[in-house]
């Protein structure tokens, strides 16, 4: 086995529990501004010290309401303030945050309820408390269901409550609870089979938190904005807002992602945190402005210049004529892309999946630099990230300081120390599956180290073998397919086929541009057009290049565009936009069966 650890730049004490760090924030700079909260429509600034009065006032509700140190409490709702004020006041209650996304049916909340056996649940609008109430008969453990946006809301009704809490015995309940203590059961959103409850302790969380704010001590500091708009139901998101409220940055929030970009310009961020398909879209909408307005061979020139600067940054040298160009696409082109994004972004940290070389150049090229990184939800976030001034592009960077990364014989990647998961709730079969003896989990992915420097190449359990017997990885064919801005989604497919093959989906929003483009009817719909020569042709030069990376037994032969997407709503994507491979097959069952109808050999 091949492996590569890095060391540990902070260690944490085993009394230390993740709300130590709001009180201490209280007790040294309680004027600070933390967080911003939307209270209709105005916004208010929330300091260190009002943020630990309200967790204070909030879980002396909970403890009033009878939630017992190590009790389960479920949250439902989007990205909001009151998701990370409420989880903190979970903690400092010594219970346990059970998040449920706030996309989920009656039947996925009622699976993580019960298999979590939460006793309260805290929901934000009618629409979900209708969901928990369509299937509380058959949660007996659930005592309480709370929700934010009612009258009274749950804040005003957990505090006034708390007012019967003497506050030294709150404090005993918080301060009692330590580092191994559990701090949440996150359920894997799961592309098959039931999601598993990930149990992650305040260790789990502490040390990759501590770790990652010395390394990303300029990106990460009380000077600097944040803009949450990712789910918080997902470990990503959790991971950061943490990292915000114990470095003091002021961490805004957008429950809408298709209102980000008015968000943006209302708290302009210094630090973006988003996933691959976000800065695909922020491109292609620049990309298409410029072509709209006229202006698309400057856009062109100007995007070849910053993917070359880039590039020459990696090696160290920037030619004069080159700076030159740069500096006037900077006027032209690039102060206006970071306008979109506020004016102030510098850095953003990308996960979830890759996000391209060709991207990630463009965007340090423009003054915005992406730093990838690999992780899971059982590794707490991220497992290895590429660092300030250590970044080589193409990769996932090295592991995160105190984490050993390991890449087995059959080219699984392995992971192993803190912020590895204590196990599966409830499940000790699956938590011995997936971490050996000597505390490796085994994540199920495959990839390589290059001096320590990790790139992922592929999913175990999703590779095809093709009934000629070849082992095919989709994940690099549907990568390189899906960075060009017509697609949405892409499934390659071939297992026990003759053949590979893809299904692709079309992007709305660039779908009216190719209508433009090649004189459709504006009325045309992907249904319409899914045969169109010139749509096809377009989308098979994708291919083409896709396939030139691959061996002849690897490159798709045939692939069919969709007339529907995969979505969250038809159930096809998980809430963090893994397409659910067994339920597509099934669902597209048609599609796949004339691909490989007679004739298509």
């Amino acid at each position: 086995m091949h492996e590569y650890t890095t060391a540990a730049l902070v260690t944490v004490a085993d009394e230390t529990n993740l709300t130590d760090a709001a009180w201490e924030n209280a007790r040294t700079h309680p004027d600070d501004p933390l967080l911003v909260r939307q209270r209709g429509t105005r916004q208010e600034t929330v300091s260190a010290r009002e943020f630990q009065k309200l967790v204070a006032d909030l879980a002396k509700g909970l403890m009033a309401a009878g939630v017992s140190a190590g009790d389960r409490v479920a949250l439902m709702s989007r990205t909001r303030f009151e998701w990370t004020l409420i989880d903190y006041a979970i903690w400092a209650a010594g219970a346990v945050t059970v998040p449920i996304y706030e996309t989920s049916s009656a039947q996925q909340a009622q699976w993580i309820l019960s298999d979590s056996g939460a006793v309260a649940c805290i929901v934000e609008t009618p629409q979900h408390a209708v969901t928990i109430a369509q299937v509380r008969d058959k949660l007996p453990a659930l005592r309480h269901v709370w929700q934010i946006d009612a009258e009274p809301s749950a804040e005003k009704v957990l505090t006034q409550l708390g007012e019967a809490v003497p506050d030294n015995e709150f404090e005993a309940r918080r301060s009692a609870v330590n580092a191994d203590d559990l701090a949440t059961v996150i359920y894997t959103s799961g592309t098959t089979g039931r999601p598993k409850g990930c149990a992650l302790t305040h260790r789990n969380f502490l040390p990759g938190v501590a770790n990652a704010l010395a390394c990303f001590d300029h990106e990460f500091s009380p000077s600097s904005q944040t803009l949450m708009f990712l789910p918080l139901a997902h470990v990503l998101a959790r991971y950061i807002a943490v990292c915000a409220v114990t470095a003091r940055v002021t961490m805004s929030f957008c429950d809408d992602p298709k209102k980000l970009l008015d968000a943006v310009q209302l708290n302009p961020p210094t630090l973006m945190v988003a996933v691959p398909r976000v800065f695909e879209k922020l491109h292609a909408g620049a990309r298409r402005k410029a072509h709209e307005a006229g202006k698309g061979r400057i856009f062109d020139a100007a995007e070849r210049c910053a993917i070359a600067y880039s590039q020459a940054m990696e090696k160290g040298k920037i030619p004069f004529v080159l700076r030159v160009k740069h500096r006037l696409f900077d006027r032209l082109v690039y102060g206006k892309i970071r306008a979109v994004l506020g004016g102030q972004c510098t850095t953003a940290i990308s996960g979830g999946a890759p996000l391209g070389p060709r991207l990630a150049h463009f965007f340090r090229g423009i003054g915005v630099v992406v730093y990838e990184g690999y992780g899971l939800t059982e590794t707490t976030a991220p497992a290895t990230v590429n660092r300030r001034g250590e970044i080589r592009i193409g990769t996932v960077g090295r592991p995160m300081p105190g984490t050993s990364i390991g890449i087995a014989d059959d080219g699984e990647i392995l992971v192993r120390g803190d912020v590895v998961l204590r196990g599966y709730w409830g499940n000790p079969s699956a938590t011995e599956e997936t971490i050996d003896e000597q505390g490796w989990f085994h994540t199920g992915d495959l990839g390589a180290l290059n001096d320590g420097y990790l790139t992922v190449t592929g999913r175990k359990k999703e590779m095809l073998v093709t009934a000629g017997g070849k082992n095919v990885a989709p994940a690099p064919l549907e990568d390189r397919i899906r960075r060009h801005p017509l697609v949405s989604q892409v499934m390659v497919i071939g297992d026990g086929k003759p053949f590979i093959s893809a299904l692709i989906t079309v992007d709305p929003e660039n779908f009216e541009i190719f209508k433009r483009d090649h004189h459709k009817a504006a009325s045309a719909t992907i249904t319409q057009l899914r045969e169109d020569p010139g749509l096809v042709a377009e989308l098979q030069k994708l291919v083409d290049e896709a396939n030139e990376q691959v061996s002849r037994a690897e490159m798709i032969k045939v692939f069919r565009i969709l007339a529907e997407d995969f979505t969250i709503e038809n159930d096809l994507l998980t809430p963090s936009q893994k397409v659910k491979r067994s339920e597509a097959t099934k669902y597209f069952a048609t599609d796949i069966s004339s691909i490989y109808g007679e004739g298509n050999g």
